[in-house]
């Protein structure tokens, strides 16, 4: 149940990340700045099997609570949560990558997918 706990911060924290870009100043603009909708699925360990939640992007940037992150110019995403790890592909309006991390010495990781609303 322990591991669930690096899976379910990685979600509350990327949901609390929308509600801070919603209130945030306008920046530079980024090609994928917007709502994306995003599914992450554990391929190891015991993490919840599947999770789909929605992000904003805004001027390039993910960030919001423990959630610091990017996605560059050509579509390179990479985000940290509390020691979990994600990285991937944006292109156009879906993108893909994985993500990795653990909880109490036990590693979960897997895919993630995203679509632009």
């Amino acid at each position: 149940m322990r591991s669930n706990r690096i899976h379910n911060l990685l979600f509350v924290s990327l949901l609390a990340s929308a509600a801070t870009f919603a209130t945030a100043p306008a920046s530079a603009q980024s090609p994928y700045d917007g709502l994306w909708q995003v599914t992450v699925v554990t391929k190891t360990g015991n993490c919840d099997a599947q999770t789909t939640s929605t992000v904003n992007v805004t001027g390039g940037k993910i960030s919001g609570g423990p959630v610091s992150g990017s996605v560059g110019s050509g579509g390179l995403v990479r985000v940290s949560i509390n020691g979990a790890y994600a990285n991937g592909q944006l292109s156009g309006n879906s993108g893909s990558g994985k993500w990795n991390g653990a909880s109490a010495g036990v590693a979960c990781s897997g895919r993630w997918e995203a679509s632009r609303q």
